[in-house]
């Protein structure tokens, strides 16, 4: 946690002077409360005793206003000047953790599921912000309190300061070393937990549409309800155990408090103290407590602090030029011929079953292969596996011999994606065809529109290519819609292109006039074509069919149609009625 290039001393020691300001105004606010109740015991006693004059209490009297102004404003600015501090620190760690994310944007899910990088950037850094202000600025400020008053208490008796800071020790050492000992193991059950019930959220929420296809709503549910409620029993356990352990305190608080009344009211009695100090002993023990009852929360957290600097820490600051350099020089030099190789790849997300099981095929340049399969087969997997956002578990993902999670940011150089519902802007036609290449002119945008055949039809419009999509670009159909994104995808000119079920949501006649326009235009590059039905199946040089996370079937159109009675009765539930194989 305090290595010189952690993410808590190199902090520390960059403001230290901020730091030193804090704890001085936490033990001045703290003194000041002290003194309140010492100076208020003192005025009730002394009053209590009827003076004969208003004069002879008149100097306590300043000092409970004094002393009561002085806490309000010390714990005011120390307030004001720790979130500076802390606010200060905080953005130069957040600087430094998009820094070091940034460089592998799109790889990131190859390193760390979706639900650990919301942790990371939700709670780790929140974390580090609690370890400043309620760790280290309350517990150095409690030490420094603790030493002052018991040697404050040895001018009074040297044996009794000895007892009061034994005991004290119970509430400034024994408590938070028991808190941190049986907090420990349950802090990291409970992050387990909480890190499962985000991930089984996460990955429902963004594959919504594969829980739906696939029936398996009910086994969703009654997963994150077990999750869920394990996770309700640990804060359960968690919650009774810091009651008792606050019970104990108290407890201590009550002993110091009667040991302080006994050992007063003795003094008093042998003459060594005025008998109006007995209640200002007394009440000096309340502000002081106060101070060291925190310590053993602060420390019964540190577990929870360990546990995000460690995964802070495990984020590798990679040398972004030399990688840089490194991809781009092999990008330059697959613009044209470019493959797809997967080498017995095993995928499975954290605590779930293999998505893929020992998968192996070669996608060959300047072909068109369908991959074909039903929801929940795995498809959307192999498209992240080919774009770098995944990892394989096991084998490999190659682009020409290149791991596709090298490319990093570079990925978008090689390939390119047109999706089931591509986004489209509230802009001109021109501005969104235009996305694929920011520095293409008008002659290239118009020159790839008339190769998806939308041309003319945008020339009729009454803006021209300046009409306006709206939002969404619901102004045209679905077809024209993904004309347009073709366009865009022409425009960035890559070496491969993956088509993700492009017609999805179109008549068979729409679709199938579409997906000639696609292959036709997309000719000489290697194009891997998504999707879970057969209309046009045919026109794809190879097929894969994919369920369950296993290729089934691998060959041409003619050849599964001949030899696969599976894929033969799938075909014709698909085509066209006149189609003739």
């Amino acid at each position: 946690m305090f290595n010189k290039n952690g993410w808590i001393l190199p902090y520390i020691i960059e403001n230290r002077r901020l730091l030193i300001v804090v704890i001085f105004l936490s033990t001045l606010t703290v003194f000041a409360a002290a003194s309140l109740m010492y100076t208020s015991g003192f005025l009730i006693s002394k009053a209590a005793t009827r003076p004969e004059n208003i004069l002879m209490i008149y100097v306590p009297i300043v000092a409970v206003r004094t002393f009561g102004i002085l806490r309000s404003v010390s714990k005011y600015i120390e307030r004001l000047v720790g979130h500076h501090t802390i606010l200060k620190i905080l953005s130069r760690m957040r600087t430094r953790l998009f820094r070091t994310l940034e460089p592998s944007a799109l790889n990131l899910s190859s390193k760390f599921k979706t639900g650990d990088i919301l942790g990371l950037l939700a709670n780790d850094i929140e974390h580090l912000q609690d370890i400043y202000l309620k760790t280290i600025f309350p517990g150095l400020a409690a030490l420094f309190i603790y030493a002052i008053s018991i040697v404050a208490l040895g001018f009074f008796s040297i044996p009794f300061a000895l007892l009061m800071a034994f005991i004290s020790l119970v509430l400034i050492c024994i408590l938070p070393f028991i808190s941190l000992l049986v907090e420990k193991a349950r802090t990291q059950r409970i992050k387990n937990v909480k890190g499962n019930l985000y991930e089984n959220l996460t990955d429902a929420v963004m594959g919504i549409s594969d829980w739906l296809f696939s029936g398996r709503q009910s086994h969703f549910i009654k997963r994150f309800g077990e999750i869920e409620g394990s996770l309700r029993v640990l804060q359960n356990n968690e919650k009774r155990f810091r009651r008792w352990r606050d019970l104990v305190a108290q407890c201590i608080v009550g002993i110091l408090v009667l040991l302080m009344l006994f050992w007063a009211g003795n003094e008093s009695i042998t003459g060594e103290i005025p008998k109006t100090l007995i209640a200002a002993f007394v009440l000096i023990l309340f502000p002081l407590t106060e101070a060291f009852i925190p310590l053993s929360n602060s420390l019964g957290s540190v577990p929870l602090y360990n546990d995000s600097i460690s995964r802070l820490e495990g984020i590798e600051e990679e040398n972004p030029s030399k990688t840089t350099t490194t991809i781009h020089s092999h990008v330059e030099g697959m613009t044209n011929c470019t493959k797809i190789e997967f080498e017995n790849v095993t995928f499975q997300y954290k605590y779930g079953e293999n998505i893929l099981n020992n998968v192996s095929f070669i996608l060959e340049s300047s072909k068109i292969t369908a991959l074909l399969g039903p929801s929940g087969s795995g498809k959307s997997t192999i498209l992240k596996l080919i774009e770098g956002v995944e990892s394989p578990s096991e084998g490999s993902v190659k682009l020409n011999d290149i791991e596709s999670v090298a490319f990093g940011e570079k990925i978008s150089k090689v390939v390119s994606v047109l999706n089931q519902n591509p986004y489209l802007f509230d802009t001109s036609v021109l501005n969104n065809i235009r996305l694929g290449r920011p520095e293409a002119s008008d002659e290239e945008v118009i020159m790839v529109t008339k190769m998806v055949e939308l041309h003319d039809y945008i020339e009729s419009l009454p803006q021209g290519y300046n009409t306006q999509m709206q939002e969404t670009g619901m102004r045209f159909s679905g077809g024209e819609r993904q004309r347009i994104a073709l366009a865009r995808v022409l425009l960035q000119n890559t070496s491969i292109v993956i088509l993700d079920e492009p017609t999805v949501g179109l008549d068979s006649i729409t679709e199938r006039k579409l997906l000639k326009t696609i292959f036709n235009v997309l000719d000489e590059k290697t194009v891997l074509w998504i999707t879970h039905h057969l209309i046009g199946a045919e026109m794809a040089d190879k097929i894969l069919f994919l369920d369950q996370g296993n290729i089934l079937m691998n060959g041409s159109h003619k050849e599964l149609y001949e030899n696969e009675n599976r894929y033969r009765k799938l075909f014709e539930l698909d085509r066209p009625f006149d189609f003739k194989c």
